[in-house]
């Protein structure tokens, strides 16, 4: 047997049959508040980075990615990945993973020389040139 099934069956033995299935319920539904919550934001901002090949900007949201990946352990049901979501929801924990705490405000700062301004490129004209047909 591996891990989790013993896990499960401790839990089980433990405090029944009923209040087990509460807390992987509960669990689960908390993944799934978490990710209604927070995740619809950080998985878009996640593909806009990767679609411009901006990983520095996923480095500022590393905490959005921590939820995010809370979320999705606590949706999965079991003992173990809800231990480990609860483990990356701590705040101590999640200072020693990403290394400083966020800004309330979403301002990153940065000394001059790590910023340059870039020019916004034109949108192309997508509409059709009337004065062609």
């Amino acid at each position: 047997m591996n891990v989790a099934k013993w896990v499960i069956l401790a839990v089980l033995a433990t405090i029944g049959f009923g209040w087990a299935l509460s807390l992987i319920l509960a669990g689960s539904l908390c993944g799934a508040l978490i990710l209604r919550r927070a995740g619809g934001g950080h998985v878009a901002r996640i593909r806009v980075a990767l679609d411009h090949g901006s990983f520095t900007a996923l480095q500022t949201d590393a905490w959005g990615g921590l939820t995010l990946l809370a979320g999705i352990l606590l949706l999965i049901p079991g003992f173990i990945t809800d231990i480990v979501a609860l483990l990356l929801l701590a705040g101590s924990l999640r200072r020693a993973f990403v290394g400083e705490q966020p800004r309330q405000n979403g301002v990153v700062d940065l000394a001059p020389g790590q910023w340059h301004q870039v020019p916004e490129p034109p949108l192309p004209d997508r509409r059709k040139d009337e004065r062609d047909e």
